[in-house]
């Protein structure tokens, strides 16, 4: 058991890579609330869910860091190789928290499936430590996330002194361009992608496609979904569950598929 006086354990990831400015703002975020060990994708890998990597060698490469209680690594496969390896190879026990981000784009809707942000996210949480990963709605490198620094400490403080319960992780999405209103507690909004492929013809004459496209909300005017918060000038925080049974629908399709045997 870690020794009460010592400073929790956080572990960061992401997707965007260990370059990433949004990586480093949020290292500089909570580093005041325990030490850090950054495990980060060597180069970009959004849009990897929780995908592993199969067949091929992982290498793990420390980095020089110039900021004390900040350990830097890299690793040459996804978001969830960073936090599979690195629970494996890397942390000196189980991290106290596990955080994600702050990523370049928005996770809210049902983006989440689509998330390597939020599949190490779901890692962390399937082994039992708190888990938020957290998205501002600006792609640019050069996104300003000097507004939500205040937001994300406080989320962070109040996961380390009460925890979140187990198999709950948290998805927070934080409005761009904007100081935040508030906080709002709510649920994914449904919706879709669309236009997603962009065709081109290459010099030779031969077409290609480039991934693009829209997120269309179902429903624009639920008042209780993360998309119409964000359209508010709120963050948004999601629970999520990684067990994706819907339960309400058990003893429904009990009685259409069930036989004995």
């Amino acid at each position: 058991m870690q020794d009460s006086s010592e400073r929790p354990l956080i572990l960061i990831t992401n997707d965007d890579s260990i370059d990433a400015p949004g990586l480093h703002r949020l290292v500089e975020c909570v580093r005041e609330f325990g030490d850090v060990i950054v495990i980060a994708p060597v180069e970009p890998r959004s849009g990897q869910s929780s995908a592993l990597t199969v067949g091929l060698p992982l290498k793990i490469k420390e980095l020089e860091s110039d900021t004390e209680g900040v350990r830097l690594y890299t690793v040459n496969g996804t978001p969830v190789d960073c936090v599979k390896l690195g629970l494996h190879a890397i942390v000196p026990h189980k991290p106290d928290l596990l955080l994600s981000g702050i990523n370049h784009g928005s996770n809210s809707g049902t983006c989440i499936v689509y998330s390597g942000t939020m599949g190490a996210v779901l890692e962390g949480c399937m082994e039992h430590i708190p888990s938020v990963g957290f998205s501002l709605l600006h792609h640019s490198l050069k996104a300003d996330f000097s507004f939500s620094t205040g937001f994300v400490k406080e989320i962070v403080r109040k996961v380390l002194d009460g925890g979140l319960p187990d198999g709950i992780c948290l998805n927070v999405n934080i409005p761009a361009k904007v100081i935040p209103e508030g906080i709002k507690v709510c649920r994914a909004a449904r919706g879709h992608w669309t236009e997603e492929y962009k065709r081109y013809i290459d010099p030779t004459g031969a077409p290609f496609y480039w991934l693009t496209g829209r997120f269309v909300n179902e429903e624009p005017d639920a008042d209780d979904t993360d998309e119409y918060w964000l359209n508010r000038r709120h963050i948004s925080v999601v629970p999520v569950n990684p067990d994706m049974s819907a339960v309400a629908e058990v003893r429904k399709l009990s009685s259409r598929f069930n036989s004995e045997s």
